[in-house]
């Protein structure tokens, strides 16, 4: 289920994220682009302003680029050879139709119960082999910012259970520190696991 209040701050506050996110491809992204088929197919899930979905298909990717935010939405249909598209992640239904997903913060605002769910149909969607990258703030529970936005809180561990009962590999984790929208600097962790 999509949290309401958590799409109206990213529908208010869309250009500023996208400052925020504005800049080039970091490591993880260029490794995640390089392990796929030259002209591959990949689903951006929770694209946001679309900058990630850009350097993905100025790499030659057949790019779809998924927000429940219809403001996120406009921001990355303006990419050269992304298509953007309204929509949230219980409406991914697709079979092995793509060679890559990637969720860059973006499920860590899917209710924790959702979650199996979710990673069940990612790996439904990824051909055989296919890369799943999933990047989330670290922590236990679930809380809401100071803007409202809901989250839900993962260890390496937990999160890892998780994509190993839904048939997913998770490769080596990365950890980090960054400041977010909120202006409060968290913890996160990231993998790219394979299908």
């Amino acid at each position: 289920m999509t949290d309401p209040e958590t799409i109206a701050v990213y529908d208010a506050r869309a250009a500023e994220y996208e400052q925020i996110t504005a800049g080039e491809a970091d490591a993880t992204l260029r490794a995640f682009i390089a392990a796929l088929p030259p002209g591959g197919r990949v689903l951006d899930l929770g694209c946001g302003p679309g900058g990630s979905a850009r350097h993905m298909a100025a790499a030659g990717l057949a790019v779809d680029a998924w927000d429940a935010s219809a403001e996120m939405v406009r921001l990355a249909a303006r990419h050269p050879g992304v298509t953007a598209r309204q929509a949230g992640f219980a409406d991914l239904d697709a079979q092995a139709a793509y060679d890559g997903v990637w969720a860059n913060f973006s499920l860590l605002h899917a209710p924790m119960a959702d979650l199996p769910h979710h990673l069940a149909a990612i790996r439904a969607a990824l051909k055989p082999g296919g890369l799943f990258h999933i990047a989330v703030k670290e922590g236990t529970g679930e809380a809401r910012d100071r803007l409202g936005r809901v989250y839900a809180y993962y260890t390496a561990d937990s999160l890892g259970a998780l994509l190993r009962a839904a048939g997913l590999t998770p490769g080596a984790w990365r950890t980090g520190r960054d400041r977010g929208l909120d202006g409060a600097v968290a913890p996160w962790i990231s993998t790219t696991a394979h299908a």
